[in-house]
């Protein structure tokens, strides 16, 4: 499974950004699907996961309420609405699939990732 994360941009504090992780190769609806993100000197956190009928959505504390996790299989496709932006969301982002049921918080049981979209919230 090729994973293809798009998306990112510069956006002011309060804005909005959507993200999009597009699968190719594989049975995407077997999938669970989780975004990270990694700030410079800091370890790639998760953010929120799927599970792979999309009824299962999972968020971190830090995003609760703002992010929107959803996906279309039928387009091969997880989005990730993000919204009231902070300065300190600003992050490359990626996105992982694992061949599962659900989505875990953590990077390893992932099977593959994206390449990664830059994310920048200014104050």
């Amino acid at each position: 499974v090729q994973l293809q994360a798009s998306g990112g941009g510069l956006v002011q504090a309060g804005g909005s950004l959507r993200l999009s992780c597009v699968a190719s190769g594989g049975t995407f609806s077997s999938y669970a699907v989780g975004w990270f993100r990694q700030a410079p000197g800091k370890e790639r956190d998760f953010v929120s996961g799927i599970s792979r009928s999309g009824s299962l959505p999972y968020y971190a504390d830090s995003v609760k309420g703002r992010f929107t996790i959803s996906r279309d299989n039928a387009k091969n496709t997880v989005f990730l609405q993000m919204s009231s932006l902070k300065p300190e969301d600003t992050a490359v982002y990626y996105c992982a699939a694992r061949l599962s049921a659900v989505a875990v918080t953590t990077a390893r049981p992932y099977d593959y990732w994206g390449q990664g979209t830059q994310v920048t919230v200014s104050s």
